[in-house]
């Protein structure tokens, strides 16, 4: 596994837990460069000065707040570690609360938590004591300088430590209007519809198709020097009648359904 990017202190009660944090997830998203159009060379980016647009050597450049406009405040490697160093070497453990009581919309980035050694048994006991009790805990974390709420829960046999957006940091959504008038059959279908096209989750159902026809694309243009035209595709008229577009939905997932059942009892 890869090396760890922050150590410290899951805390719970009176119990301390010493843990190890590794990054779960990895970007899949292909990166563009900047090239000249003469050659392909890389083009690289200078730090200037702003006010004059002269160049800065790196060891001249600090990093700094503003504390009012116009007016910074420069912050050192020691000045941050000192800004609040408990918290950042503890998972600070505030409430136990049911997953399904935390909206989707505040999880941010997940990582795995793997003890450090000699806190085994005290990791396997928080451990164990969510699995059977379905809870998560509430935390805060901090990384990298940023204080974070965080969501510590069992996942593939390892604890998972997800960080969380604080409530002020979720934007309000602006309203619907609520005044169009829906009709009982319109309901109905609509509810049917999202039945016929639910499922088990299972990830490995899902692949980034637009990342493999976008790949497949550069390397034949790498080969080719060209990128071959897209293939037409029908244009579909503006839908007019939403109770025939429904209706004729289901019927096609109803259909859908049937030779998917199908398929599986044939392979079993």
């Amino acid at each position: 596994m890869a090396r760890p990017i922050w150590s410290g202190t899951i805390s719970f009660g009176l119990v301390s837990v010493p843990v190890r944090m590794y990054s779960a997830t990895e970007s899949k998203e292909l990166r563009f460069h900047f090239l000249h159009k003469d050659d392909l060379s890389p083009i690289g980016y200078d730090k200037v000065r702003k006010d004059t647009g002269e160049h800065v050597d790196p060891e001249d450049i600090v990093r700094g707040f503003e504390v009012e406009k116009g007016r910074f405040v420069e912050l050192t490697d020691e000045d941050i570690d000192r800004l609040d160093i408990e918290l950042t070497h503890s998972i600070d453990i505030c409430d136990f609360v049911d997953i399904d009581e935390i909206d989707p919309i505040y999880f941010r980035k997940a990582y795995y938590l793997l003890p450090e050694e000699g806190a085994e048994k005290p990791y396997r006991l928080l451990l164990e004591a969510l699995e059977e009790t379905g809870k998560v805990g509430v935390a805060k974390v901090v990384i990298r300088n940023k204080q974070h709420l965080a969501a510590l829960r069992p996942w593939e046999g390892v604890l998972l430590l997800e960080t969380m957006y604080f409530a002020d940091e979720i934007r309000k959504p602006e309203s619907v209007d609520g005044r169009t008038e829906l009709r009982k059959p319109e309901r109905e279908m609509a509810r049917s519809l999202v039945e016929n096209l639910s499922d088990k989750f299972d990830p490995e159902k899902y692949d980034d198709t637009y990342r493999k026809e976008l790949l497949a694309l550069l390397k034949e243009k790498a080969e080719t020097g060209e990128i071959s035209a897209p293939r037409e595709e029908s244009q579909e008229g503006e839908v007019v009648d939403l109770m025939s577009a429904l209706r004729e939905s289901v019927e096609r997932t109803k259909q859908q359904r049937k030779r998917s059942t199908a398929r599986k009892r044939k392979a079993s």
